[in-house]
This record gives C-alpha cells, sequence and structure tokens, in this order.
C-alpha cells in the first residue's frame, strides 16, 4: 500500500520550490561528488507520508538507469540519489509518475507543514455538521413524514455539503491522485463510501424516499478524521537533528591573506591551506592545525567530555568545537565538505534514512485492506443485481459495506493508545516525540547508554574540598569567580565568595588558568605545569577523574583539587530494572579506559567501550543490528547524535544538547534515569494494547460484514455500528491508565557474549 499525506497537494510556501524540473547544469552544479565518481542529488519531496511511499520510490528510482541507489528520508522528506556518468537520470520524472511533487534539497530553507492545521479546521467542520445533521435527524427517527421529513432531509443535505467538501477534500485529493497513478490506499473506499452514502442519500431526498443517510457519511468523515488527526500529531513529532547539527558550523571565518590584509569568507568558500583568525567563542569552521595562540575547546561534539581541551600550536582541531577562551590563529587543511561535521552529518542522514524503513504495525495490517473492501462491496453489488435485479437495493446493500466496513476503529487503534501513553509518560517526566517510536521500543533487548552526563550528570564537581586548606580554598573560589571554565566554576559553586577583601589584578591566560595579585603575592589557579613553575613533584589527582587544576602561590603549588562526573543518583537501580527485563546494558564513552572502568564497576555494568568518537559508536550500534538486536540508545552528547539516529530507538536527557534533544525519541525531563524502564514498561503495555485494538477491529468487521452483506444492515445502521467499534477500541486504550505498575515485566533475558566479542573493537 501506498498513501499519501493528506494535503500533501498543497501549495508550499518555500522559496524555489517551484514546480518546473531544473535544468541538467542546474542538477549537477547542485549534485556532490563521492568517491569513485559516482555523484549524489538530494531532493525534496514534501508529499513523503509513510512506508508504503518510501518502498514506491526507491523501487521506482532504483529501476532507471546509472541509478547506484536511492534511500530516502522521511523526517526531512529527503530523498537521495546517487548516480553515474555525465546524463543526468530522469528522476524527478519518474517521480511524477508516481505523482509525487519533488525540487532539489536547500537545507536553509524551511517548508512550511501545514497540514496539521487543515486537519484540526477539517475535524471542527466535520463535528459541527455531524452534531446539527443528527439533531434534525432525531425528528426523522421520531416518525416525521411528507414534507416535514422531507424538508429536515433538504436542511441535512445542504449541511452536508460544505463539510464533505472540505473535511472531505483531505481523502478525495488523496484518492484521486493514487488512482490517477495507478495506485491504491484507504483513501479510495473512504471517498467512494462518502461518496456513494452522500448520493444515495440525495437521490432519496429527490425522490421523497423514507431514508436518507447524511449523518452516516458525515460522522463517517468526523470519526476518520480524529484517527488522522491524532496519527499525524505523533507522527510529526519526529523531528531530524541533521538540520540542528548543520546550523553548529560556523557561517564563515576571519582569514588572513598572504599580504597581511583580512577578509570574512564564507563557510563553503573556505579552502585548504587559508589562514584563519578564530576569536573566543566562535566555533572552529573547517578542520585544521593551530599555528599560534593558546586556548580551551569544548570538543564535546567530539568525545562528548565535558572537560575543557587545552590546545596550543601544532594541534589539530575539528569543526563544530568551541574556542572558549582566547584567540587562535589555524591552518584549514580540509574544505567544510570534507570536515568533521559535515561527516556527523552524514552519518545522521544515514543512520536515521535506515531506521526510517520500520513499518509500524498500522501500516503491516492495513496493506490488504482497500482491495479487500472494494472487492467485498463490489461481490455484494453484483450478488444483489443477480439476485434480485434491483440495483437501488443492490447499492444500498454495497453502501452499507463500504461503510460498516470502514477503517475507522483501525485507524485509532495506534494513534489512540499512543495519545493515552504519551500524556501517561508525560506525567512522569517523559516526553515522546515519535508515536511509532512506541512501538520500536516495546522490543527492544540491548540499551546501549552514553557515559558522560547520561549516566553521570556531566559536569565537574570538586571531589576534595574536605582536604583543601579553607583559606586556600576561599581565595580560589574568588580566583574563579573571574573565569568560565567548568573547573573554576565547581570550584565558585562549592565554595561561593569568602566574604574577605578580594584578589586584585585578576587576568586570565586562555589555555591556561587565571592569575591575581594579592598583597605582594602572585596566584595562579589553573594547569599545573603553569601555575607550579617552582614545583618539582605533585599529584595529578584521583584516577578516572578531572585532575591537574592546582592553586599556587608565587610558582609554589598549596592546593590541588580534584574534579569528578557525579553518577545519576538511580543510575544503578535503572541498570538493574533492565536487566530484570531481559534487556542488556552496554556503555559506550569517548573517556578513558581508567574512567569508563570506574563508573562500570560502579553500576554492575559488564561490558563497555571507552575512546570512541561518534563513528564508533554508530558502528558499534550497527553491528549491533547486524547480530539480529534491537537497541535503545541513551545519550546526551553532540557525539551522541549520530548513534541516538542509528538506534532502533533512542532517548536523551532534557539537560542534553539541543540537537541530541532533537535526535532522541524520547525526552526525560526530569533528572532521574528510572525513566528508561519506565518507558519500556509503558512502550510494552501500549504495543499490546494496539495489538489487541487491531484484533477488536478484525473480529468487528468477520462479524459486521456477512451481516451487511446479506442485506440485514442499512447505511445508518452500518454507520452507528461503525461509530461503536470505534469507541470499543477508545475505551480499551483507556485501560492504560488503569496500571500502576512503574517497573518494567521481566522476560528472559537473550545471551549476547558471542556477539559482545565479535562487534567488540
Amino acid at each position: 500500500m501506498n498513501c499519501c499525506a493528506p494535503g500533501a497537494e498543497m501549495a508550499l510556501e518555500v522559496a524555489g520550490a517551484a514546480s518546473a524540473v531544473p535544468s541538467s547544469d542546474e542538477i549537477k552544479l547542485a549534485s556532490r561528488t563521492l568517491d569513485g565518481g559516482c555523484r549524489q542529488t538530494d531532493l525534496s519531496v514534501p508529499s513523503v507520508h509513510c512506508a508504503g511511499c518510501i518502498q514506491a520510490i526507491e523501487a521506482a528510482l532504483a529501476k532507471l538507469e546509472n541509478i547506484d541507489s536511492a534511500r530516502v528520508n522521511l523526517s526531512t522528506k529527503r530523498v537521495s540519489v546517487r548516480w553515474r556518468g555525465e546524463q543526468v537520470p530522469p528522476f524527478f520524472a519518474a517521480l511524477s509518475r508516481l505523482g509525487y511533487q519533488a525540487h532539489l534539497f536547500e537545507p536553509e530553507i524551511q517548508e512550511k507543514d501545514r497540514t496539521l492545521s487543515e486537519l484540526i479546521r477539517a475535524v471542527a467542520v466535520a463535528g459541527f455538521a455531524a452534531g446539527n445533521i443528527m439533531l434534525l435527524s432525531v425528528s426523522v427517527w421520531s416518525g416525521a413524514e411528507g414534507a416535514t421529513r422531507d424538508l429536515f432531509h433538504w436542511l441535512s443535505a445542504l449541511i452536508a455539503v460544505p463539510a464533505l467538501a472540505f473535511a472531505g477534500g483531505i481523502y478525495f485529493r488523496s484518492a484521486a491522485n493514487a488512482l490517477r497513478h495507478g495506485r491504491m490506499n484507504m483513501d479510495v473506499p473512504i471517498a467512494v463510501g462518502v461518496s456513494l452514502a452522500y448520493a444515495m442519500s440525495l437521490y432519496e431526498t429527490i425522490t421523497h424516499g423514507e431514508h436518507a443517510y447524511f449523518d452516516a457519511s458525515v460522522s463517517l468523515l468526523f470519526f476518520l478524521l480524529i484517527g488522522r488527526t491524532l496519527d499525524h500529531v505523533m507522527r510529526e513529532r519526529a523531528r531530524t537533528a541533521v538540520n540542528g547539527l548543520s546550523r553548529l558550523a560556523a557561517r564563515g571565518s576571519m582569514v588572513q591573506r598572504d599580504d597581511g590584509m583580512r577578509e570574512y569568507v564564507p563557510v563553503a568558500e573556505l579552502m585548504p591551506g587559508m589562514r584563519l583568525l578564530i576569536a573566543a567563542g566562535e566555533r572552529i569552521p573547517v578542520d585544521g592545525d593551530i599555528v599560534s595562540g593558546n586556548s580551551d575547546l569544548d570538543c564535546s561534539i567530539v568525545s562528548g567530555e565535558s572537560a575543557p581541551k587545552a590546545v596550543g600550536a601544532g594541534a589539530h582541531v575539528q569543526a563544530g568545537t568551541l574556542n572558549l577562551t582566547g584567540p587562535l590563529t589555524m591552518q584549514a587543511t580540509a574544505a567544510a565538505k570534507d570536515s568533521f561535521l559535515a561527516e556527523m552529518v552524514r552519518l545522521m542522514e544515514a543512520a536515521e534514512g535506515g531506521r526510517s524503513r520500520y513499518r509500524r504495525i498500522a501500516d503491516r495490517v492495513s496493506a490488504l485492506y482497500a482491495p479487500v473492501v472494494h472487492l467485498a462491496a463490489f461481490v455484494t453489488f453484483l450478488g444483489w443485481m443477480v439476485a434480485s435485479g434491483d440495483w437501488h437495493r443492490a447499492l444500498t446493500i454495497a453502501i452499507a459495506v463500504l461503510i460498516i466496513t470502514c477503517p475507522c476503529a483501525l485507524g485509532l487503534a495506534v494513534p489512540i493508545v499512543q495519545v493515552v501513553a504519551a500524556r501517561r509518560l508525560f506525567e512522569a517526566g517523559v516526553m515522546v516525540k515519535d508515536g511509532s517510536a512506541m512501538e520500536r521500543l516495546a522490543t527492544i533487548d540491548t540499551t546501549v547508554f552514553d557515559k558522560t552526563g547520561t549516566l553521570t550528570l556531566g559536569r565537574p564537581k570538586l571531589m576534595n574540598a574536605y582536604s583543601i586548606d579553607p583559606t586556600m580554598l576561599a581565595i580560589a573560589a574568588d580566583m574563579a569567580a573571574h573565569s568560565h571554565h567548568p573547573f573554576s566554576r565547581a570550584i565558585a559553586s562549592y565554595a561561593g565568595h569568602s566574604g574577605q577583601p578580594g584578589v586584585e589584578s585578576v587576568a586570565e591566560h586562555p589555555g591556561f588558568g587565571v592569575e591575581a595579585i594579592a598583597e605582594g603575592n602572585t596566584w595562579r589557579l589553573g594547569r599545573r605545569g603553569w601555575a607550579g613553575w617552582k614545583a618539582r613533584t605533585g599529584g595529578e589527582g584521583k584516577p578516572g577523574g578531572y585532575g591537574g587544576t592546582v592553586l599556587s602561590r608565587n610558582g609554589n603549588i598549596v592546593a590541588c583539587f580534584t574534579f569528578e562526573d557525579a553518577l545519576r543518583h538511580d543510575a544503578r537501580a535503572t541498570i538493574q530494572r533492565l536487566k530484570d527485563a531481559g534487556v542488556s546494558v552496554d556503555m559506550l564513552s569517548g573517556d578513558t579506559s581508567r574512567a569508563c572502568d570506574e563508573v562500570a564497576k560502579s553500576l554492575g555494568i559488564e561490558s563497555f567501550v571507552p575512546a570512541l568518537l561518534p563513528s564508533g559508536k554508530v558502528e558499534w550500534i550497527e553491528a549491533l543490528t547486524r547480530a539480529g538486536h534491537k537497541v535503545l540508545m541513551v545519550g546526551d552528547g553532540l557525539n551522541d547524535t549520530p548513534a541516538l539516529r542509528a538506534a532502533q530507538v533512542s532517548m536523551a536527557p532534557a539537560t542534553a544538547a539541543d540537537i541530541g534533544r532533537q535526535a532522541a525519541d524520547f525526552v526525560f525531563l526530569r533528572e532521574s534515569l528510572l525513566a528508561v524502564p519506565l518507558a519500556l514498561d509503558v512502550s510494552r503495555k501500549a504495543g499490546r494494547l494496539i495489538r489487541q485494538n487491531i484484533a477488536i477491529a478484525i473480529v468487528y468487521n468477520t462479524f459486521a460484514v456477512p451481516i451487511a452483506v446479506l442485506g440485514h444492515v442499512t447505511p445508518l445502521i452500518a454507520a452507528i455500528a461503525m461509530s461503536a467499534s470505534s469507541l470499543v477500541v477508545i475505551a480499551n486504550a483507556m485501560r492504560l491508565h488503569a496500571t500502576s505498575k512503574t517497573a518494567p515485566e521481566a522476560v528472559p533475558a537473550r545471551r549476547r557474549t558471542d556477539v559482545i566479542n565479535a562487534v567488540r573493537p
């Protein structure tokens, strides 16, 4: 089945999104050349809506000559086509034949999604019309006859016209587009059933008939639109983080020319060999080497660690890292499209494209719905024509079959459960961004945790204050108050201000620390080699923690500071609950082996991998996936974003970087990690309720269809039965609120020893 998004054919308010097909030269100019002479062209296809759309587009493009591959990204509605040769393949024509309008993808364009507002207006119009027609129908049901009955029928017909034209237009456009391009979707039987019900009712009204079914056709639309709106809301919460990650890239940089002149150059025009001037507070625009200057870099996008990295001449820096404290001069070694940040974006797009192939339960169940319903109604019509020769009776019974089999219950089966589950999770401090994510979460057997910021709090904490002289601690706190370095903040937040006369002549030396003069003494707070220039020995702090920060007076070290990243208070309980639920737990980190080993032992995690780059985390998750495991990734850092997308499903804390929150399917708003097993438990229960609802819909059709086929049901009774099945589905979904257990249910754990050994770097 291939269904199109409601409202997909509305005009997009996007600059450059004209329907005209770009020329071959424009396509080549917008394409990216890959290794081996292959080219990649990215297209924006706004009407991509579901797994059926993905399959249809990829299959059609794969049949074209010189096409290596075609991948559809459902979140960004982006199609990436890889092709060879000088002749541009006709992929625009192929998409047009399928009924999809496309244009060249432009990352800076924000396409306005007007589907939700259209659906809400449609629900309001259909609900208003259905309520008024029902009121008019009460008089007819009560026995009104003759001119009075005809008047109420005509009033109902007039009310139904704008409702069908506006609210029903969503289904009519989708059905017409599918039929025009030789496809079938669930909107076709809906459009046919609603149209025939109205047409037959209008015929009855004109001929002064006793029965009319305007209320059935409009009520049908009302229930269907409720289900579609709920489904759309849950789907549209899944937002890509690719654009957000791209926004981390610098727009450009100040370039120093050979003649000493300085010029601002856009990032796309930065080339290897250029000398760039990076001020404090700016992001590194491209990969390169430091020529001069000292500073601290926020490298969390690379390693995920909150501790800044001191850099100086000769150090290699990567695009996207943030220069914290001092000006730097660097020489570019790669263009923007070949730098680290661009590779991060490509990793995310590839991972997200793979995950978008997940087919939701409702998509799988409804694949055969449309042809079966059409066949049943058509056979019913033919059978009654042969048996009675009365076309009016045959058509009425066929309409009743179409209405009674209308997918209201099936359409509500999934979204209503997801909305109830999402509300319950939100009350517990967990925000669900994608309805299908709950289906995916219910199937996981492995959880992969990032260390820093996820299992730990992600910020340095002063650990040895009790062993430091209070006077020295107070002086250090006064100096630290003049710096924004994370270690300085940790000292200042712990000790506060001394309340004594402050230090004077404070100056921060980027990449080294803070220097101050007080009562003729020179005080330094920062790196050991810089602050303790007269010291020969000294501890570097606790192994596995952040060490090497000292306070010195006139070059002699008077205090050493040890920092650690504190564990979340319920991290161990979370790990144990996941294990009790049959879920294996791994830990991945960009930190050192010693730091990871300490955390793993504290939490009871047997499997961990240290010193991983973002690509390494993705490779680990992909290896587990190839081995048949369903992986939940829980991470918070910028460097975790590709891994969050690569996993079957993902979670991030509210303290995560913006990009990490956007990439994750779930965001837990409170500090407690117990949100992870809670979300797993709710998702498993929601999965059972969804399957129950689908079973209810199937059982309902199993009994209702034969009764309708035998002619024992009028279109009005069919509409009432259809509504009753929807109410049963809603009532079943509400049972999710009745459960109070918060820990996941125990299931047998899978053996993973061989898999871990196989994928361990």
